[in-house]
């Protein structure tokens, strides 16, 4: 397993809850090439992208969470992290920590956490 992610439970709505991932068995030298995400799936629906990191540190968040969500990662520690503050119920997903390279090509999913809000 390259990626481990945890953190996730159950929340009431407006709370806040801290997703983490984890790279034990990549060198450091490895995990710093690769761009880092969270995605995240709801019953009946597709896989989306919630928060992406770049190898270099730039990062993007879906539309649907931007201003509640942020994303994060420790190098040293090889971690990645999804900070989710003013939960709502429609945020109620299985997330995917997701970490992906171009060259050479790469991809690893973590084993999904779920997070449940309820209302």
């Amino acid at each position: 397993v390259q990626l481990q992610a945890f953190g996730g439970g159950l929340v009431q709505a407006g709370e806040s809850l801290r997703l983490s991932c984890r790279a034990p068995r990549m060198i450091l030298s490895v995990f710093t090439t690769y761009d880092m995400g969270w995605y995240r799936q709801a019953p009946g629906y597709q896989r989306e992208l919630v928060a992406r990191i770049t190898s270099g540190g730039r990062t993007d968040v879906a539309d649907s969470v931007k201003g509640r969500f942020t994303i994060s990662k420790d190098n040293s520690n090889k971690k990645v992290f999804l900070h989710m503050a003013s939960l709502k119920p429609e945020d109620t997903a299985v997330y995917y920590c997701h970490a992906e390279r171009q060259n050479p090509r790469s991809e690893y999913w973590g084993q999904g956490t779920q997070v449940t809000v309820s209302s």
